[in-house]
């Protein structure tokens, strides 16, 4: 099977969390470097390098090393930036110099489209932060699966990093 274009075949993740965190601190969670590089990844995971160039057609590139120091590389191209209220990117897997590669690249078969697309809201609420991911594209089964852990993971990491 060929990898597809972005949203041909989609499942879509929606995670809603709470943060017990100013929005703005959420917000430069995922915008400052340094912030991101605290909590990037799943469980046991370290991010030791992110590039974030944060405007309209700007790109990113996000490093997460694995416990055993295998290393994982993201990039996508932000759509839309409306500071503290939403953020809207698209995400592949690439190699340390930001060129997209297929997800068989990692070793995870090539069921997976070669981009996704994430939409972030973020609402003030009561002192707190909502912030709600949508994220378009996963195939169904184990892929989707774990990246709806992962994302879970990571979120339980930037709840710990906002205290």
């Amino acid at each position: 099977m060929t990898q597809t274009p972005i949203a041909t075949q989609t499942n879509t993740i929606v995670i809603e969390r709470i943060f017990d965190a100013p929005l703005a601190l959420v917000w430069q969670a995922w915008t400052d470097p340094h912030h991101l590089m605290r909590w990037w990844g799943p469980e046991n995971f370290t991010s030791p390098s992110c590039q974030i160039d944060l405007r309209v057609g700007g790109k990113f590139l996000f490093c997460m090393q694995s416990p055993d120091e295998q290393k994982y590389y993201t990039t996508g191209m932000y759509q839309e930036v409306i500071p503290h209220e939403r953020l809207v990117f698209t995400e592949s897997f690439a190699d340390e110099q930001g060129n997209v590669v297929p997800s068989s690249y990692y070793g995870m078969g090539d069921d997976m489209p070669l981009a996704m697309l994430a939409t972030l809201v973020f609402e003030e609420v009561a002192g707190k932060t909502k912030m709600t991911l949508t994220y378009v594209g996963m195939p169904a089964g184990e892929n989707g699966d774990m990246a709806a852990m992962g994302w879970e993971q990571s979120f339980d990491k930037l709840a710990a990093t906002l205290h």
